[in-house]
């Protein structure tokens, strides 16, 4: 029973994928980012980011999705907030969700939505966490000093 259930969320997660994949593709084709600087491996990275959120069954960022997410980065966000921000990205719209199409918007537009900086700041944090060595520190000598 378990091998039938992880079969069927992996059929669910390429389907997924693959819409992804056809709504990057309309992104690459539209004037409207020509200019933006490596766009295809950018959206790559975005449909990786979005993926990692809980989809529903239409592949999209639910309400208490976003909350589980926020709080695995440690932000934990009350339910007005969260609201709020889904509400900034999909536009105003009354819907608790958001789309692909409208994170993609979010992420490549000028705007800065309060969801975009998080993420864009988890990414800092992972790149800062990892140049720092590990381990304890290097022995010093009496020539390492200044």
């Amino acid at each position: 029973l378990d091998n039938f259930f992880n079969r069927a969320f992996g059929l669910l997660k390429s389907q997924q994928e693959e819409k992804l994949n056809s709504i990057n593709e309309a992104f690459l084709s539209d004037d409207t980012y020509a200019e933006e600087e490596e766009l295809a491996s950018k959206l790559e990275q975005f449909k990786k980011k979005y993926m990692e959120f809980d989809l529903n069954d239409k592949g999209e960022i639910e309400l208490m999705s976003l909350k589980r997410m926020l709080e695995k980065l440690g932000l934990a966000k009350t339910h007005l907030e969260l609201k709020k921000m889904i509400s900034e990205v999909s536009g105003g719209s009354s819907k608790d969700t958001i789309c692909y199409d409208d994170f993609l918007k979010m992420m490549l537009g000028k705007r800065n939505a309060i969801l975009k900086l998080i993420l864009m700041f988890e990414g800092k944090g992972k790149e800062e966490q990892e140049q720092k060595p590990s381990g304890p520190p290097c022995r010093k000598t009496f020539s390492d000093l200044p």
